[in-house]
Formats: structure tokens, C-alpha cells, sequence
């Protein structure tokens, strides 16, 4: 079995020491960074594969730490149910449509992700709708989670309107990116869309992307969070406009 070339290596090296810093200092992003740069870098699919390992190791500690995990799981299952659900027709759809529209997509949710981040929107509470709500945005977020990988729009805008306390509300996203990433990863091995290569460079991502991790939760004890959250998504909003670009001029 051949190994990776040593650039791709170390471009995801880099991408996930990157990306884990990040969310040491705001608890959120490695999804989101790291697939934008891949996919800008490596393409969409080999993106998404790589992502897997280091995205379930990073998010299982946030998924567990906490004490509200039974809480949470009784408000969101079925938010959860329809995302496993819907994450397996997404990658049907990855299967067989081309890439670069689905990287136009993403270019899309990236930057709608990094502008709500800088206008600091807060969705409306949800009310009565709740209910019904729930499985819709798993749904929607299950599609997009198979297609693009990124469900950050609907999936954390709809954990944000159940207005959680803090810690609940942390803990319910990592709650929601270890399922993303569970039923991606199956879903991708069923579809035969995560070769040896793939797997090999996901396990050895995790190493840097913890890294990472470590180095930003110390820097945010120094650095002021909000200064460092206006760059991140303005930095995100470059990224995914490029990732747009990029995929409208391959299509034409």
C-alpha cells in the first residue's frame, strides 16, 4: 500500500494543528476549518474522509464531559435519528453528483456560517415548534452532513435557539458532531468512499489536531476570545468565497 505524498501530509498536518487550535480557544471550528482548507487544498471528497478520525477524537471528550448528557439526549434524539438517517442519503447523493457543485455548496455554508459569526445573529426561540422542529433540522443537517460535511447550518443554529446554558450547549455540539461524524464515516465505508490512503491520513491527523487543541486552550487564557472569534470567522469568509470561486470556475 503505497503512503501519502509527503505534501499532502504535511498540508494536513498543518490544516489540523490549525484547525485544533482554534477550537482550544473557541471551542468550535475544526470541522469547519480544517474541511475548507482540504477541499480548497485536496478536494471535497478526500476531505470529508480525512476529517473523520480527528473530528470523533476531539468532539467524544466534549460529547461525555459535562454531566447533561441524558438531558440533552432527551431534548435532541430525534434531531439525532433523522441526521444519522438523512447523513445516508446525503453521501448517496456524494456518490454520484459532481464534486465541484458539491464544493460550490459548501463554499456556500461556509461563508453563510462565517457571516452569521460576524453579525453575531441569534436565531429565535422556538416555542410550540420545537417538536416538529427538531427532526426537520436533523434532516436538513443529515443531507448536508453527507454532501458537504458541514452542518453547522441548520445543526448549531438550532442547538442555539434552545437557548442551553453554556456548558449544556458545548456539550450538546459535541454531542452532535460525534454523531455526524459516526454516521458519515459508515456511511462513507459503505459506499466505498474511504480507501486505506484516506483512513491512514485521518488516524494520523489526530496527533496534530490535539496539538492544537492543547496550544489554543492555553493562548485563551491570554488572548481576548472575541477578537479572536472576528478573525476566525472573517479568515472563514475569505476561505469559503475561495472555495466558491474555485468550484463556480471548474464548472464553467
Amino acid at each position: 500500500m503505497p503512503m501519502p505524498a509527503i505534501e499532502t501530509m504535511a498540508v494536513v498536518a498543518l490544516t489540523f494543528l490549525l484547525a485544533g487550535f482554534v477550537k482550544g480557544v473557541t471551542e468550535l471550528g475544526l470541522p469547519t476549518v480544517s474541511l475548507a482548507i482540504l477541499t480548497a487544498a485536496l478536494g471535497l471528497q478526500p476531505a470529508m474522509a480525512i476529517l473523520l478520525a480527528p473530528s470523533l477524537v476531539t468532539n467524544v471528550w466534549q460529547a461525555l464531559a459535562g454531566g447533561h448528557l441524558r438531558e440533552i439526549l432527551g431534548r435532541i434524539w430525534s434531531l439525532l435519528l433523522a441526521l444519522c438517517a438523512a447523513t445516508w442519503l446525503g453521501v448517496g447523493v456524494l456518490a454520484g453528483a459532481s464534486t465541484d457543485l458539491l464544493a460550490g455548496l459548501l463554499g456556500v455554508l461556509v461563508c453563510t456560517y462565517a457571516v452569521l459569526g460576524l453579525v453575531r445573529l441569534d436565531p429565535p426561540t422556538l416555542g410550540r415548534s420545537e417538536p416538529w422542529l427538531s427532526p426537520l433540522a436533523g434532516a436538513a443537517s443529515g443531507i448536508l452532513n453527507g454532501m458537504t460535511r458541514s452542518f453547522v447550518v441548520p445543526g448549531v443554529l438550532y442547538l442555539q435557539a434552545l437557548r442551553l446554558p453554556r456548558e449544556c450547549f458545548i456539550q450538546a455540539m459535541g454531542v452532535l458532531f460525534v454523531t455526524a461524524t459516526v454516521a458519515l464515516g459508515i456511511a462513507l465505508h459503505n459506499r466505498r468512499l474511504l480507501s486505506a490512503d484516506l483512513g491512514m491520513l485521518s488516524a494520523g491527523a489526530v496527533v496534530p489536531a490535539l496539538a492544537g487543541m492543547v496550544a489554543g486552550q492555553r493562548a485563551r487564557q491570554r488572548l481576548s476570545e472575541a477578537m479572536f472569534r472576528s478573525v476566525f470567522f472573517a479568515v472563514l469568509l475569505l476561505v469559503g468565497t475561495f472555495i466558491t470561486i474555485q468550484a463556480l470556475s471548474v464548472m464553467r
